[in-house]
């Protein structure tokens, strides 16, 4: 009896120190929540392919006026700034002294003629006269000289004339092109010199007018090779169209053709030059304005557009892109991503269709740890607005929780055992 008794009493002393053990037991703590993450799902398709230049306007065709005699301008026939047309005369050089000239010449030319006749009479008879030993060889060859002496003062002297023709119609200064003359640079009562070829005035045909275009030679090869290739075409009716952005953002309202690339690469900046030819008839476009171009160079059907949020560059310059994968963990992908349009990166390899990238949370996750996806959008071809920052509907493709289950928990009632154990006396 007395045994019984005191195994009950060591029964309900090891029952007392459970219990208070129990009541001091903290609660394991819980697992941390993985990190969320916004992505956007990208999807294959057609996608228009354009490069952007800068450049700057140049005149289609450029004529300098120069003197090309010597004298004093006496008038000038045109307003500075205005269209004139080619064959338009710009000034009047004095035209006295060539006049002069011109009648000088022409008397020359009429004394060989005249001398022409007799020497020519003269070396006839002597032919004869020699032919019976009435002269002697000698006076007939002198005669024929003098003949053919006659004969070049006539072609000498209808040269000069000629020449003082031309010189007399230099002191008329015409337009050589049709176009727009800008300064004069001389006025009435100034002497100009041929041998100085004085600039008189510029003229510039701007309608067309052309746009050189700076690129660096990495997209120049690339360019070239897809006009070898014929995705890029210089002629015809399917040849590459640009559009050109003017200096204050606005849009030039006509289409250019692209003409060619040149053939030498700057060794100071690395760079070619592209040419690309515009309708000008508003003569809207001026030489030497600062322009950017964008080249349309046909549809790529197997690219994927990607948020410029969600494309970042290792350290040796490749682009790269952070992916969930099925199993909700983190992938890096090398991408080939070498142009934009408007806010997305255009990338042609490293990513599949459908592929989840991160746009938002990147810079909180590894490559390899555990996501939760807290929004996802569809990311199709073409121009798309930003992805969201902040996650507008909570949901996750693998069944996790909403993400305002990341907030503190909501109490639950306690088990019959907690019941117990807190109302057990603390010791």
């Amino acid at each position: 009896m007395r045994l019984h008794q005191a195994l009950r009493s060591r029964i309900a002393a090891m029952s007392a120190l459970i219990a208070l053990s129990a009541c001091g037991q903290k609660p394991p703590p819980a697992a941390p929540h993985p990190p969320e993450v916004a992505v956007v799902t990208v999807r294959r398709g057609p996608v228009p392919l354009s490069l952007e230049l800068p450049g700057r306007t140049s005149a289609y065709l450029v004529a300098q006026v120069r003197a090309r005699v010597d004298g004093i301008v006496l008038k000038r026939d045109f307003k500075e700034g205005t269209d004139v047309k080619a064959n338009q005369r710009l000034y009047l050089i004095d035209p006295a002294p060539f006049r002069a000239a011109l009648d000088s010449a022409v008397a020359t030319l009429g004394q060989a003629q005249a001398n022409i006749a007799s020497t020519a009479a003269q070396a006839e008879r002597f032919g004869v006269l020699s032919a019976g030993n009435a002269v002697s060889k000698q006076d007939y060859d002198n005669a024929v000289a003098a003949r053919d002496q006659a004969v070049a003062a006539v072609a000498s002297g209808k040269a000069a004339v000629e020449t003082a023709k031309i010189n007399l119609g230099y002191t008329q200064v015409l337009s050589p092109i049709t176009g727009r003359i800008g300064i004069s640079q001389v006025t009435e009562g100034a002497y100009v010199q041929a041998s100085a070829a004085t600039l008189m005035a510029t003229v510039q045909q701007i309608d067309p007018i052309y746009v050189d275009l700076t690129q660096s030679s990495v997209e120049g090869l690339r360019l070239r090779r897809d006009v070898a290739s014929g995705r890029l075409k210089l002629q015809g009716p399917d040849q590459a169209r640009v559009t050109l952005i003017l200096e204050d953002g606005t849009q030039y309202p006509e289409k250019g053709t692209l003409q060619f690339t040149d053939i030498t690469v700057d060794q100071t900046t690395g760079s070619v030059t592209v040419r690309a030819i515009f309708p000008n008839p508003r003569h809207v476009l001026l030489p030497g304005m600062f322009v950017r171009a964008r080249i349309d160079e046909g549809v790529n059907d197997g690219a994927i557009l990607v948020p410029e949020v969600g494309v970042t560059h290792n350290p040796s310059g490749q682009a790269t892109a952070l992916v969930v994968g099925p199993d909700d963990k983190v992938a890096v992908r090398t991408i080939q991503a070498t142009r934009t349009l408007g806010d997305k990166w255009v990338v042609e390899g490293g990513l599949a269709d459908g592929e989840r990238v991160i746009v938002s949370g990147g810079q909180k996750v590894q490559p390899g740890m555990l996501v939760r996806v807290a929004a996802q959008a569809p990311a199709a071809p073409g121009p798309q607005p930003a992805a969201a920052k902040e996650p507008a509907t909570p949901a996750s493709a693998s069944g996790a929780q909403p993400a305002a289950a990341t907030g503190p928990a909501t109490p639950t009632s306690p088990s019959p055992e907690e019941r117990l154990a807190r109302s057990s006396p603390t010791r």
